[in-house]
């Protein structure tokens, strides 16, 4: 008997057993034996090597969020206590009891050159964004909330951050310590956004300070290229595993991403990892199967530790581990728990550590737990009617009968509808939104500013959100989003017709968030910004789609007539899905942005020296430079409250020299300051940043300009 035999094969006893119960749902998708993967030694390197960043950043937020809870993360600790539960993790996701538990996944024979390739392909992707990296640590946009949030965590092992109000004495009541990303709550400072990027931008800041942490996010970006790779090879097949990581690496929102440090970055990572862990599953019994399938559903789940809007990216897995369990599948129940303990992390450190952040998005964030809430519901009820007797046969009578009507051929054209219209979209709707909040009118601000240096008419209420589909053919082509809605159809069909079940979670994950996302981006429309949207799922998922279409292609002219135009097609759909990516990234792949602020910030620091309580009189610069001087820079600061007025304005200072610091304002122009004493630069930064595009994909930068201006009151 040889190793794919033992690998389907019951013991008789067993399957004794489980016929007699007769409540055991057969494999509606069966794979073809000639299509599992060989267990030579590229192909376990190949599937060890996707599969581990994912597994790495698991391990380091298993240690770092119990750490974060207690107040005690600090590098001895996390160090002392990830290098064995690394061990562990990837001991356990490497696990391979018959030497072809861990390839089977991969669909087909894998060679040295695929491996070769994948792996350069990340090198070179790491190489080109460390060259390009941002220093983005001025808080104007998340990037740098993010960096703010991990050099607390770096200096200080605990959250909420310390306003430091004794710094400024009686003149404490006049003072606001809060600003955008940084909510003052209950005296203390509350971060905005999840704990999850900052915990792994902490260890680049403990091992090599401010300038390692901001190459993070291009070994992150590095980490999920390798891991799409790796998923391309499981899904499509191994030669096509470089065509898909190049793909990804080439897009420009991926490289914008890799630049600066996004969340999007470690929870795609994790998404892909744990995708690829359930394929290679998919099909297997084995005690490592179920440990691996615990983690599969971990990796998943902690993207809420990271992105709190993943929920609604992890809703198709609720119900994929409901039909494991209905068919009795031993790897729903770890898969479960994994996803359960995952989600539970994530929600747990979200309304105990980020608890404004997730009021603020509360009118987005209630009705996705609803809907989570109600799709738990239904999946347990799909799972009881299926494993019931009566009802189970009904509905696997009802599902065969689905499968061989008309059905599946309907679906497969109502995806291509549903591609069609969005694309129609914008010539019957224009997407406006009122604004309810000061953020929604600030963000009104912003958008007219865009139109008028975008020449457009001028209109703050607009979304562009039905424009999202070209969206996306702006960064992938036209090209590869015809081939992925082919793919689409294709496998829709198959799917209904009990086909290609590997592709089942895949398939369900692509389709609902593309279609969710496509319909309400939920994020201000300017361009690259609004592309980190799309990185989450919607552009991996339709290039995965778009390589198997063009796989597919490949094959249906491999077993024709014209067998011999099987490569020539091969070649022309890999180039009709790369080169499109590649003419829209050049323009900006070599270009790099926000360059200079590390230095800028660690001058202004200086300047402003030791034992000094900064009060910043500028809104503007306050919103940037408060979190910035508080936590880089480890000097107290803060703004005085809306109405003080000059008397007020001389009590603060006072209140500062009654605890025998000496106060320093800061402003915008040595006007603001000068009326307190002689003004003095001590930032100034002429940079470059990314362009803010509307209506047409971005292809160049932007100047960027930054003074900030010091004084030391007379005492």
């Amino acid at each position: 008997m040889d190793e794919r035999e033992q690998l389907s094969t019951r013991p008789p006893r067993e399957a004794g057993r489980r016929a007699s119960s007769g409540l055991r749902l057969p494999n509606p998708f069966p794979n073809d034996p000639r299509a599992l993967g060989n267990s030579t030694r590229a192909g376990r390197v190949l599937a060890r090597l996707t599969i581990a960043p994912a597994l790495l950043i698991v391990a380091w937020l298993a240690v770092s969020l119990p750490l974060l809870m207690a107040g005690a993360y600090g590098l001895g600790p996390s160090l002392a206590l990830f290098v064995p539960v690394a061990f562990l993790v990837l001991k356990a996701g490497f696990w391979d009891r018959t030497r072809l538990e861990l390839t089977i996944g991969l669909r087909g024979r894998v060679s040295w050159w695929v491996t070769a390739s994948v792996v350069a392909v990340a090198a070179a992707f790491f190489a080109l964004e460390v060259a390009m990296c941002a220093e983005q640590v001025v808080v104007r946009r998340d990037p740098a909330s993010y960096v703010q949030f991990a050099t607390w965590l770096n200096e200080h092992g605990s959250l909420p951050i310390d306003p430091m109000r004794e710094a400024f004495g009686s003149g404490d009541r006049y003072l606001d310590y809060g600003g955008p990303a940084f909510y003052e709550d209950g005296g203390w400072i509350v971060p905005q956004f999840m704990a999850g990027l900052p915990m792994v931008l902490a260890l680049g800041g403990w091992l090599g300070g401010t300038g390692a942490m901001l190459l993070m996010a291009p070994l992150l970006g590095a980490g999920a290229v390798l891991s799409f790779g790796g998923l391309t090879a499981r899904l499509v097949g191994p030669r096509w595993a470089p065509v898909g990581a190049l793909a990804l690496a080439l897009t420009l929102p991926m490289q914008w991403l890799a630049r600066s440090t996004y969340s999007e970055l470690p929870a795609l990572v994790l998404l892909l990892g744990g995708l690829s862990l359930l394929v290679d599953v998919r099909e297997l019994e084995s005690r490592a199967a179920r440990v691996r399938a615990f983690l599969a559903g971990l990796s998943l789940g902690l993207v809420l530790l990271v992105r709190i809007d993943g929920i609604r990216d992890l809703l198709p897995v609720v119900v994929f581990a409901g039909l494991l369990a209905a068919r009795r599948r031993p790897t729903w129940l770890p898969l479960t728990l994994g996803l359960g303990l995952g989600a539970g992390a994530g929600l747990l450190e979200g309304y105990t550590k980020s608890r404004p952040y997730l009021e603020y998005l509360g009118d987005s964030l209630r009705p996705a737990l609803l809907l989570a809430a109600a799709v738990i519901a239904g999946t347990v009820l799909m799972a009881v009617l299926l494993r019931w007797g009566p009802t189970g046969l009904r509905l696997r009578r009802l599902g065969a009968a689905i499968s061989r009507g008309p059905l599946p051929s309907l679906a497969a054209a109502g995806t291509v509808l549903v591609v069609a219209a969005f694309a129609a979209r914008p010539l019957v709707q224009t997407v406006r939104r009122a604004p309810r909040t000061e953020e929604d009118r600030i963000n009104v601000e912003f958008v007219e500013q865009m139109q008028r240096i975008n020449g457009l008419p001028i209109d703050g209420w607009r979304q562009y959100t039905e424009q999202s589909l070209y969206w996306v053919i702006w960064y992938i082509g036209l090209p590869a989003l015809l081939l992925a809605a082919l793919g689409a159809a294709v496998l829709t069909r198959r799917l209904l017709k009990r086909r290609t079940g590997e592709w089942v979670l895949p398939f369900m994950m692509i389709a609902w968030s593309t279609v969710t996302i496509l319909y309400r981006p939920g994020i201000t429309p300017d361009h690259p910004w609004a592309s980190r949207r799309l990185v989450a799922l919607v552009l991996p998922g339709l290039l995965l789609l778009a390589l198997w279409g063009t796989a597919w292609c490949v094959r249906r002219v491999r077993f024709s007539r014209w067998r011999r135009a099987a490569m020539p097609v091969a070649l022309a759909g890999a180039l009709a899905v790369t080169v499109p990516i590649a003419v829209t990234a050049w323009p900006l792949m070599l270009t790099p942005t926000e360059q200079g602020e590390l230095r800028a910030v660690r001058d202004m620091c200086r300047k402003i020296g030791p034992g000094r309580s900064v009060v910043i009189v500028d809104p503007v610069v306050a919103d940037r430079l408060a979190q910035v001087v508080r936590g880089m820079c480890g000097i107290p600061a803060a703004r005085p409250a809306p109405g003080v007025k000059d008397r007020d304005f001389e009590r603060i200072l006072d209140g500062i020299r009654e605890t025998g610091r000496r106060p320093a304002v800061l402003g915008a122009t040595p006007g603001q300051v000068s009326s307190h004493g002689a003004a003095e630069r001590v930032l100034h930064l002429r940079t470059r940043q990314d362009e803010r595009s509307l209506v047409s994909p971005p292809n160049g930068t932007w100047p960027l300009s930054m003074e900030v201006w010091m004084s030391e009151p007379a005492p």
